[in-house]
């Protein structure tokens, strides 16, 4: 899973915890993301783990279609 991350150009990837609410950051570091998120769905290892995982969450109804996630706007940034 970790390598597969890797391998779709994730960087610094975190996840947190705020009683029942999880948060993930991530920076993409690569050219095609949707294609990289394929790559990463159709990974054996991710797709293991996400059957395990699944189960614990309940995605947001307002994400976007077709996501799991929803995506935050980013409203603040500082280097």
């Amino acid at each position: 899973m970790l390598e597969q991350i890797r391998r779709s150009n994730i960087r610094n990837y975190s996840i947190y915890r705020e009683g029942t609410q999880l948060f993930a950051y991530l920076e993409y570091v690569g050219d095609d993301f949707a294609a990289d998120m394929a790559a990463m769905a159709a990974d054996p290892e991710t797709q293991r783990w996400w059957a395990l995982t699944d189960a614990m969450q309940d995605p947001l109804p307002d994400r976007d279609p077709g996501t799991w996630w929803k995506t935050l706007r980013e409203v603040f940034h500082t280097d």
